[in-house]
C-alpha cells in the first residue's frame, strides 16, 4: 500500500503552498469566502460534482468511481479562531485571527486526498463524498451541512466516514480508538432571581449570591454521585457575576456559567433532564427562582467499532505499525464530526505533527497562540484519507 503515499509525496509543495496560504489568511466562523475560494480553485483541475453550502461557506464534493457502489466521506474542516498569532513563522498571520487548531492542513490534506482518489478514480467501487466544512470552532457546521443535504448528495447515505486532526506530538504518529473518541460539549447558563437591596440588612433581601454558590459544590457532587465513574462527565464553572460596583448593595441576580462534556448519549441524556431541575430546586429552596440555559453544542464523538478495526489494519499496512498507535482514553474536547457519525459509521483520528525537532516537554497546545506544525506531515495525511476511502471501495474479487 506504499504507492499512495510516494503518489503523494509529490504533491506535497503544492499542498504545502495551499496551506501556507489559508494559514496567512484566516477566517472565523461561518461565512469563510476566502478559504473557500482557494479550495475551489484547488478542486477545479478535477472531474467532481460541487455543491456550495447555502447558510453558510462550505464546498462538498463527489467524486464519482469507476464502478458502481457505496459512498464514503472525507472531511476537513476549515475555520480559524479568534486569536493573534505569535509563531514568528514567515507565513504567519497578522491578525487578531490565527489558525491554531490545524483546520488549514485538514483542508490542504483533503484537498491532497481527493487529488490522489481522482487520479485512481476508476479503481474505485462507489463514490467518495468530499466535506470542506466551517463552523467548526463554532460548532454548527457540520450540523448545518447535514441539514442542507450533505449525506445524500452522492445518491445514497455513506457507508463510512474518516476524519483526521493535526495535534501537538511525536512527528508522523497516528492514533484512534474504538468507541468515544471525544467528549460532547454542553453549555449551562443560569440567571438566579432574588430581590435586592442594602447590605447592612440582608435579611430584608433574597439574596441570589448564596444561591450560586452553593450551585457550584452542588453540580459538583452531581457530576460525581449521579454518574458512573467509568462514563464520567466534567461539568467545569467557568463564570460568576453578581453586583455592580458598590459593595454595599445586594444585587437583585447573580449569574453562572459552565461547561459540560459528556462520553455518551445517556450521559448527555442525563444532564439535560436533571440538571435544570436541580438548579431550580436549590434556587427555590432559598426563596428565588431561576433561569436556566443548557445548550447542546455537540454529541460525543463516537468511533464505529468494526470501522476503526479496519483504520489500524489499513493504517499499519500503509505506515507501519510502529506509526499507529492505541489512543487510550478519550479526549475531553469536542467536535462536531459527531454529528456525522451519529448517521454513519466511521472513525475519527489524530496526527501528531510537531515538528521532528521539537521539544515534546515544552510545545504548546492546540488553540495556542504559539502552536507550530510541520506541514510535511500533509503528504501522509492526504495518502491515509485517500488509501482509507480506496479499501472501502475496493471492487470485489
Amino acid at each position: 500500500m506504499s504507492g499512495l503515499v510516494d503518489e503523494a509525496a509529490t504533491l506535497l509543495p503544492a499542498l504545502v503552498r495551499l496551506r501556507r496560504e489559508i494559514h496567512s489568511d484566516p477566517e472565523l466562523g461561518l461565512e469563510l469566502p476566502r478559504t473557500q475560494a482557494r479550495i475551489l480553485d484547488a478542486l477545479a483541475p478535477l472531474e467532481l460534482e460541487i455543491t456550495l453550502g447555502s447558510a453558510l461557506g462550505s464546498v462538498a464534493a463527489v467524486l464519482r468511481g469507476g464502478g458502481q457502489g457505496p459512498t464514503v466521506l472525507l472531511r476537513g474542516d476549515m475555520d480559524a479562531l479568534p486569536m493573534r498569532e505569535r509563531t514568528g513563522l514567515d507565513y504567519a498571520a497578522d491578525a487578531d485571527v490565527m489558525h491554531a487548531c490545524g483546520h488549514d492542513l485538514h483542508v490542504a490534506g483533503l484537498v491532497g486526498a481527493a487529488q490522489l482518489l481522482h487520479a485512481h478514480r476508476h479503481e474505485l467501487a462507489g463514490d467518495v463524498l468530499f466535506m470542506f466544512q466551517p463552523g467548526e470552532e463554532v460548532g454548527d457546521g457540520a450540523a448545518m451541512m447535514i441539514e442542507e443535504g450533505l449525506l445524500l448528495l452522492s445518491g445514497s447515505v455513506p457507508v463510512a466516514a474518516y476524519g483526521i486532526h493535526v495535534v501537538p506530538g511525536e512527528y508522523g504518529i497516528f492514533s484512534t480508538r474504538p468507541g468515544p473518541i471525544m467528549a460532547g460539549s454542553l453549555e449551562l447558563g443560569v440567571t438566579v432571581l432574588g430581590r435586592g437591596g442594602h447590605a447592612s440588612a440582608p435579611h430584608l433581601t433574597v439574596d441570589p449570591v448564596p444561591v450560586v454558590a452553593e450551585l457550584v459544590t452542588a453540580m459538583q457532587a452531581f457530576v460525581t454521585r449521579r454518574f458512573d465513574v467509568f462514563d464520567p462527565v466534567v461539568l467545569t464553572v467557568t463564570q460568576l457575576r453578581a453586583g455592580g460596583a458598590a459593595r454595599n448593595i445586594v444585587a437583585d441576580t447573580a449569574t453562572l456559567g459552565a461547561s459540560i462534556r459528556v462520553l455518551s448519549a445517556a450521559a448527555q441524556q442525563k444532564v439535560q433532564s436533571e440538571l435544570p431541575r436541580l438548579v431550580s430546586e436549590i434556587a427555590a429552596a432559598h426563596g428565588c427562582t431561576a433561569e436556566v440555559e443548557l445548550s447542546l453544542l455537540c454529541p460525543a464523538t463516537v468511533n464505529d467499532e468494526a470501522t476503526t478495526a479496519g483504520v489500524f489494519e489499513v493504517l499499519r499496512d500503509t505506515f507501519g505499525e510502529e506509526r499507529v498507535w492505541l489512543t487510550p482514553n478519550p479526549v475531553m474536547g469536542s467536535e462536531d464530526f459527531s454529528y456525522v457519525l451519529e448517521q454513519v459509521p466511521g472513525t475519527y483520528m489524530f496526527l501528531r505533527a510537531s515538528p521532528p525537532d521539537a521539544d515534546l516537554s515544552s510545545i504548546a497546545p492546540n488553540h495556542s497562540p504559539d502552536v507550530v506544525f510541520d506541514d510535511a506531515v500533509l503528504a501522509d495525511q492526504a495518502a491515509a484519507l485517500a488509501q482509507l476511502a480506496m479499501a472501502r471501495l475496493r471492487p470485489a474479487e
